[in-house]
């Protein structure tokens, strides 16, 4: 038994060190806008979104799978501090969709966003090159419909080039990750 003892005392040195490990990992703070502000070229969300724009994408599952492959069309218009942005969906499955953003400027980089499948507001805020949304969106699944979470990242790469990950939870559970390339002719 005397050598089980120090076998015992490494054993649960590794797991505090394990456990603090994830503690710390865990107050890590999360990315903001903010912390891209130097980052060029600037994100200009109404310019970029204004006229038409091509995107490709994908949608993995939380295993990395890829699950949907698609492409939109998107045209924005806007007049004043207000935009609509008309995106058309057509997945690999041979589905398609149709999203009407109604977008509000509101001033120092922010920004919200309603459309039909979207629950309640959806809330931007841009710095430097990268762009948030976060919002809560109906999506149909096996004919239910299901609310996600959707936090969603856009980087500016240059003139043409807006690179996207949203990633997609339910319950603070991570489900899977869109990923986008939008791309201005």
């Amino acid at each position: 038994m005397p050598s089980l003892a120090p076998s015992l005392r490494r054993i649960a040195a590794a797991t505090a060190l394990a456990c603090s490990a994830l503690v710390i990992s865990g107050c890590a703070s999360a990315p903001t806008p903010a912390d891209y502000a130097q980052q060029q070229p600037a994100m200009d969300f109404r310019g970029y979104f204004t006229g038409p724009v091509k995107a490709h994408g994908l949608f993995t599952d939380r295993s990395g799978r890829v699950v949907k492959r698609f492409t939109v069309d998107l045209v924005g218009k806007w007049s004043g501090n207000t935009g609509v942005l008309e995106e058309d969906f057509a997945y690999s499955d041979g589905t398609r969709q149709r999203r009407i953003w109604k977008l509000v400027d509101l001033g120092g980089g922010r920004f919200e966003g309603r459309a039909d499948d979207i629950v309640g507001v959806a809330l931007g805020e841009q710095a430097g090159n990268a762009l948030r949304f976060r919002y809560t969106m109906q999506v149909p699944v096996d004919g239910r419909v299901f609310e996600f979470q959707f936090d969603d990242w856009m980087y500016r790469v240059d003139d043409r080039i807006v690179l996207n990950r949203a990633a997609m939870s339910k319950f603070g559970v991570h489900l899977g990750d869109v990923t986008l390339s939008f791309s201005k002719p």
